[in-house]
């Protein structure tokens, strides 16, 4: 079994970043939570584009349809630490590599160098930048990194929500349908956020299936494409897992004239990165950093249920290149229009797969 796989759109296609960009009223970022998780808002982008409640994604899911979720939980990846010289250094933590090391974005008025070392507060726990990874240090910690995660560590919502995290955050930056054993992800599945019990049993009872994969979010989620030349961009790594029980169920589906459905980008990603590899779905475990951007051909996902994204980032490209750039611009448009909210703890679109793919 291959432990990687990097498929991506044809690279002879000329794509400019800044065509990728759109100005949001500050008032329209989600900073917190809806009070109740489906009481946000979809906007349905079909033949037009339809305002609907979130409680409305039944009524667009029929018997025989595959629902896809991504089951991977969020770890307490933020860190607060000084430098030994003491700066403050804030650590998001990527994924931990073994008892004693970990991948970790940091942040401080001055850039990590390597043989730095942080400090954790109000502890003896120290940690060495032993190696840079582009946008990453390796750290070595003085003490295994799950018991640090543990004592430490805080939930890592967004940096564009400019606060520190609430109790409710670590409620409800998860989806009711995380695997506590797959603790893994520095960010949420986020479109997966507006399932409560209530739907997903409705769901279920119109006899669409729901079947769960995994793809482990990293950091660079919120990355922004810095290249001028998209195809400059080099993309982060991925874990994703694939069951055996998944892939019979989606192949069954993909047979069928029924739909199949991916509750967020991520589910995406790792089902048409999957295909795209062996030319069919099937039992897997490695890692994925395919790269979806306009010209990408999609051989899986029929529809996605998704959340607003962020200008210029590889998940604004992914979801031009599944519904068509002139029907994101207008969807997006008309979403600011409209006043939805944008972003992880926002409103919601689906979107189907757009018909000339």
């Amino acid at each position: 079994m291959r432990v990687r796989v990097s498929p991506s759109a044809p690279s002879n296609i000329h794509l400019k970043i800044q065509n990728y960009n759109f100005d949001l009223p500050e008032h329209l970022i989600a900073k917190n939570p809806p009070e109740l998780r489906a009481s946000s808002r979809l906007l349905v982008v079909d033949d037009g584009l339809i305002d609907r409640n979130f409680t409305d994604i039944s009524k667009y899911l029929h018997e025989g349809d595959l629902l896809v979720i991504n089951d991977t939980r969020v770890f307490k990846a933020r860190l607060d630490a000084s430098k030994s010289t003491g700066g403050k250094v804030e650590v998001l933590l990527e994924r931990k590599v073994d008892q004693y090391h970990a991948l970790a974005m940091t942040k401080s008025n001055r850039p990590m160098k390597l043989g730095d070392e942080l400090i954790i507060p109000n502890s003896e726990i120290t940690a060495e930048v032993i190696e840079k990874r582009e946008y990453l240090c390796l750290l070595k910690f003085s003490c295994d990194v799950e018991e640090v995660i543990e004592d430490h560590g805080t939930i890592p919502i967004p940096p564009y929500m400019n606060r520190v995290p609430s109790q409710n955050d670590y409620e409800r930056y998860q989806t009711i349908y995380a695997d506590k054993e797959k603790e893994r992800s520095s960010a949420a599945p986020t479109a997966g956020l507006h399932f409560d019990e209530n739907l997903l049993e409705t769901v279920k009872d119109k006899g669409v299936e729901i079947v769960p994969i995994t793809l482990d979010i990293g950091l660079g989620t919120f990355k922004p494409i810095t290249s001028e030349k998209i195809m400059d961009h080099k993309m982060h790594s991925e874990r994703i897992y694939l069951s055996e029980e998944a892939s019979e169920k989606i192949n069954k589906t993909l047979k069928s004239q029924s739909k199949i459905i991916s509750v967020g980008t991520t589910c995406l990603r790792c089902l048409e990165s999957i295909y795209r590899e062996y030319g069919e779905i099937k039992p897997f475990k490695g890692e994925t950093d395919i790269f979806i951007y306009p010209g990408f051909e999609f051989n899986v996902v029929d529809s996605l249920i998704t959340n607003f994204h962020l200008p210029k980032t590889t998940l604004l490209l992914l979801v031009s290149a599944f519904a068509g750039e002139a029907t994101i611009r207008d969807a997006y448009q008309h979403a600011i229009d409209k006043s939805y909210r944008f972003y992880s703890y926002g409103d919601a679109m689906l979107l189907n797969r757009k018909s000339d793919n």
